[in-house]
């Protein structure tokens, strides 16, 4: 018999799985926070092209880490893909924190991302499946995680930095991971759909039934989870242009996360101005995923998606513009309102628009070709700063991706309007 917890809550999933994203968070922020200090003065640690090498290689791990992971889920299951991750991105988080040159750093971000890269989309998958029906509110509820770790990250900088130095915060960072991972193993049910998919019927009642989820009828060929399902009708057209849209939004996330308090310096803010930025940019992403899940269930999470996403361009264009602090805070917490909860949303309409069998797979390529572009956003903020057009062409060019984010994602079509 399975050791599988098949007692608890959806709760209990929700709160696990928002723990773990967390770490997601943590990781999209702290080299934001480090770069200015690893790079500044006459006694840097390490120069500006070897941070733009630690954070793409870290990043290429993530992609590479969410491409796998449907994959890895439909072999060994959504329950011992979140433990596998979880627990390899907090060790070499650790690990971190003895490094003693750059390229020692950048294997092992390499290393953790690709774990890392596994955890956000399979946390939103099993969310996703727990939520009875609720998929834009669980999805973006889920993904406050994500910035309550950034914000928790930007804090960290402002408070640990200046009394222990930059290797604290990768001590911050692996904490919670080793603290969560014995939860989990006690905590965490397996999805009921795998347990079904692998002719484990018994086990997917006991959890359906203790979680109050509804198991769903066999699913055809067609769609069982599989890479290439996404490659054909009737999911193939959407799967363009969903990608499309995830490395719009991912290029923005990473682009502003990483660069924004360099840019900010550059135009004249200083560094405490630029790390505060920082903050207020995640503190209005939690508040807009607060707010995107609502909207996205009530109006449908497409045009909630693409409606964030030209809010988020408009509000992009305008930081173009130098602005007092009176203006400059509130326009920059709008803009994480918008920016950040577009992206979410992006993840809650793949959720919903998949069978359970191609869901975690879905989300995966989703996440993994977003990668791609959370890749190419902190390389076009480094080459753009590095060039003196920061500010402020640097907004113009992320209002831009904002503008396409939105059209690739209007072009998609709804198949699905419920997980």
């Amino acid at each position: 018999m399975s050791q599988i917890p098949v007692a608890g809550s959806a709760r209990t999933v929700a709160v696990l799985c928002w723990i773990a994203v967390i770490l997601d968070g943590f990781d999209l922020v702290v080299l934001g926070a480090l770069i200015p200090v690893l790079t500044g003065g006459a006694t840097s640690w390490m120069t500006a092209a070897e941070a733009t090498f630690v954070s793409t290689i870290s990043l290429v791990g993530m992609t590479l880490g969410a491409l796998s992971i449907g994959i890895a889920t439909d072999k060994i299951g959504r329950r011992k893909a979140m433990l596998w991750a979880v627990g390899s991105f907090s060790v070499l988080t650790l690990a971190c924190a003895f490094v003693s040159d750059a390229t020692q750093l950048g294997v092992l971000r390499f290393f953790a991302g690709i774990g890392l890269g596994g955890c956000l989309p399979t946390a939103i998958a099993m969310v996703t499946e727990f939520a009875r029906g609720m998929t834009g509110k669980a999805s973006t509820r889920v993904m406050t995680g994500y910035h309550v770790g950034a914000v928790a990250t930007a804090l960290l900088g402002l408070v640990l930095m200046p009394v222990f130095g930059w290797r604290a915060m990768f001590v911050a960072g692996a904490v919670p991971g080793l603290i969560l991972l014995p939860a989990m193993l006690r905590l965490l049910p397996e999805s009921p759909s795998f347990l079904v998919a692998k002719g484990r019927r018994a086990e997917a009642e006991a959890i359906a039934a203790a979680y109050g989820v509804t198991l769903a009828a066999p699913e055809p060929a067609e769609q069982k989870a599989s890479t290439g399902s996404l490659f054909r009708a009737p999911f193939l057209r959407n799967s363009v242009l969903i990608w499309v849209t995830s490395f719009m939004g991912l290029l923005l996330v990473y682009g502003l996360n990483t660069w924004l308090p360099k840019l900010m310096m550059s135009a004249g803010y200083g560094l405490s101005g630029g790390l505060w930025l920082l903050l207020m940019l995640n503190v209005g992403a939690v508040c807009g995923l607060l707010v995107a899940g609502q909207v996205g269930d009530r109006i449908g999470l497409k045009p909630a998606a693409v409606l964030w996403f030209l809010c988020g361009a408009v509000l992009l264009g305008l930081l173009s513009v130098k602005m007092s602090p009176v203006l400059l805070y509130p326009a920059v917490f709008l803009t994480g309102c918008f920016v950040f909860s577009a992206q979410v949303l992006v993840y809650a309409y793949t959720a919903s628009n998949h069978p359970p069998g191609v869901r975690a797979t879905a989300l995966g390529m989703s996440a993994g070709v977003g990668r791609l572009g959370a890749i190419s956003g902190p390389l076009l903020g480094g080459t753009l700063v590095s060039l003196g057009l920061g500010h402020p062409w640097g907004f113009y060019i992320f209002a831009l991706v904002g503008f396409l984010g939105a059209v690739a994602l209007s072009l998609t079509r709804v198949l699905r309007q419920k997980a």
